[in-house]
């Protein structure tokens, strides 16, 4: 996809690991929000039910930890620092602005996202507690930040057989698309919701990772003009690696629909291929209309 150089004045990026990974450390009680645990544990060789439960307990751990260690380099330096970091920095530059230009034009206030890099380590998050690599790239809604250990995308680029941007891409995309659900104020109705039928979790929360992925196509569709030859091929073939089936078929699991947090490969790849080619958000509401 051919985006655009990134713009230190569109977008608010750090690094927790740059200069000796060193995690950013903060207080605060655990989120709502699953992580894409699957993801990480077909990446890192875990049984991916064991992982979901890791991650959880991390998030809903409460108390407090002292604040530091954060990296002190300028968005400009972080986003230099590699070519992934550069590339991240381009897409949260257009995400921003394609979203923004949404919300705009909805009469709705919008919220930038935050963008934290690291790389081989642990992240401590502003409320959603602590995760290590094999907690695969997540949104956090306490804090409002997207967290993305570079290093999955080497991971990713053997899951779904391509190493294309897009792939990449989709992957920050799909997060971005949690912060949006988070400050239209979806997340915690659908949390809430939750709570109080704990029988729909598992089908509640497949509803909000595939309008994610939704929302992921919706950005790319606006943007159709800069995708290239096999971007989407890319995007569809990582969306089939990551999707639960496949998952817990690759690591040897039984595949449980019962247990599905993100949807199956078919739906994920659908889920795209909609917002992709509608270009339009309001179509991804399509997930929640059945209930």
């Amino acid at each position: 996809m051919r985006l655009g150089p990134f713009d230190t004045s569109r977008i608010n990026v750090r690094s927790s690991s740059a200069g000796g990974g060193g995690a950013r450390r903060a207080g605060g009680i655990g989120c709502g929000t699953l992580v894409i645990a699957l993801i990480g544990a077909v990446a890192f060789g875990l049984d991916p039910m064991q992982t979901i439960g890791l991650v959880e307990g991390m998030q809903q751990q409460a108390g407090s930890v002292q604040s530091g260690g954060g990296s002190d380099l300028g968005e400009a330096e972080v986003c230099t620092s590699s070519a992934y970091a550069t590339e991240a920095c381009n897409t949260l530059t257009s995400l921003n602005t394609t979203w923004e230009s949404a919300f705009n034009r909805a009469g709705i206030p919008f919220e930038q996202p935050f963008l934290d890099l690291y790389r081989d380590g642990r992240v401590t998050t502003d409320g959603c507690g602590s995760a290590t690599s094999a907690a695969g790239p997540f949104y956090c809604p306490a804090d409002k930040g997207i967290y993305i250990d570079t290093s999955f995308y080497d991971q990713l680029a053997q899951m779904s057989g391509t190493g294309g941007d897009f792939a990449r891409l989709y992957v920050i995309a799909h997060e971005y698309g949690h912060h949006i659900q988070t400050i239209t104020g979806l997340s915690p109705q659908v949390r809430s919701a939750q709570q109080r039928n704990p029988s729909q979790a598992n089908q509640l929360q497949v509803a909000m990772e595939l309008q994610a992925d939704c929302y992921a196509g919706m950005w790319a569709g606006r943007n159709r003009n800069l995708i290239e030859p096999g971007d989407l091929e890319e995007g569809l073939k990582a969306a089939s690696a990551i999707g639960d089936d496949t998952l817990m078929r690759n690591a040897g699991a039984r595949i449980n629909p019962e247990s599905f947090t993100h949807g199956t490969s078919r739906q994920r790849m659908e889920a795209l291929k909609l917002g992709l080619e509608s270009r339009n958000d309001d179509a991804c509401d399509v997930f929640f209309e059945a209930g």
